[in-house]
């Protein structure tokens, strides 16, 4: 074979592999989306656990990683079209897509079923990230002592970023860069939540209330600032972090894999069913902050308890259905998207 034969059969294998379209084509890969999208709008659930449990993970983290500066040279040389084939355009569009629609969804159904029954769907996440752990923990091709030290070191920093008290943040433009590289995570590790992830910071009523929403009423300069850097550190953290990821990989799949699984065991003290509020969100003056309706405080800390100390209707009955329901989905997920 012509040394110029080789060079066109690995560009067609680049292409081949950025173009791929997974059982199920657009539609199942908007269903995944949309499913990620809902994940993310839920405290302590993490759309990069929908990733992994529906086969589009690693998929995930080559798309994210395609977007560099070699794409300057995939335009130079093939245009528009390059480009498109080398982030995986296809691909990306109906996720995307899909997660806006899931987004809309989780903000005004799952949302609403919170508020009204937060026991029984705290119950049906929970297991369905139990189920998740074991899902990927059986993605492990061998377990050796190395895998066993990461899986727990996973599980302790998931663990302990659950029970850190939350820090007063900082208005600073680096720091809210910084917010935005490390909140992005949870787009791409399991068990991790980014909004979880900016109140910790304290940083999620000043993003969320004071930023974000005057910049896009106002358009107020110094909010948009604010906004534009803490979207630049998301870009920077999400490029770094898929890169990293990917990294491992190719290089220390089980480790990762077991990593991955103990962060996901680890955040699961943060969808125990049953939560009693121990504080609640204050501005700047120490004031609570209340929902958008004013008729809820926002909370920021809770402590497990067992249905008798719960405060409120326990549940029980629907908790024990939802968890299980919670636990075979992940496995229904599976089947569905080998199809």
């Amino acid at each position: 074979m012509k040394k110029s034969d080789l060079i066109d059969t690995a560009k067609a294998d680049k292409i081949n592999q950025h173009s791929e379209v997974y059982k199920g084509g657009p539609v199942g890969t908007a269903v995944r989306g949309m499913a990620m999208g809902m994940a993310e709008v839920i405290p302590g659930v993490s759309g990069g656990t929908i990733a992994f449990i529906t086969g589009i993970y690693e998929k995930l983290l080559n798309t994210i990683k395609a977007f560099s500066p070699s794409l300057l040279g995939e335009f130079k040389n093939n245009g528009i079209k390059g480009i498109w084939n080398a982030v995986n355009g296809n691909f990306l569009l109906f996720l995307l897509g899909g997660m806006v629609g899931g987004v809309v969804v989780g903000v005004f159904g799952i949302t609403y079923l919170l508020e009204t029954y937060p026991p029984a769907v705290w119950a049906f996440f929970f297991g369905l990230i139990v189920a998740s752990a074991i899902y990927i923990g059986r993605q492990i091709s061998k377990w050796t002592i190395s895998e066993i030290v990461c899986l727990i070191i996973g599980a302790l920093v998931a663990y302990g970023i659950t029970v850190i008290t939350p820090s007063n943040g900082s208005e600073s433009l680096p720091f809210v860069f910084l917010s935005g590289a490390i909140a992005i995570s949870a787009l791409i590790l399991p068990g991790i939540s980014g909004s979880f992830i900016l109140l910790l910071m304290g940083m999620y009523t000043f993003i969320i209330s004071d930023t974000l929403r005057p910049a896009l009423t106002t358009l107020a300069p110094d909010k948009l600032l604010t906004l534009g850097v803490f979207a630049l550190g998301c870009i920077v953290g999400l490029m770094s972090l898929s890169r990293v990821l990917s990294w491992t990989f190719k290089n220390y799949r089980n480790i990762t894999l077991a990593t991955l699984t103990g962060f996901m065991i680890g955040s699961l003290n943060k969808i125990w069913p049953w939560r009693n509020p121990t504080e609640w969100l204050r501005d700047a003056t120490g004031k609570i902050i209340l929902d958008d309706d004013g008729s809820k405080k926002k909370i920021l800390m809770e402590e497990n308890v067992f249905p008798a100390g719960y405060n409120g209707d326990p549940m029980t009955i629907a908790v024990i259905v939802m968890l299980i329901l919670g636990f075979i989905s992940v496995f229904l997920i599976e089947k569905l998207g080998k199809h």
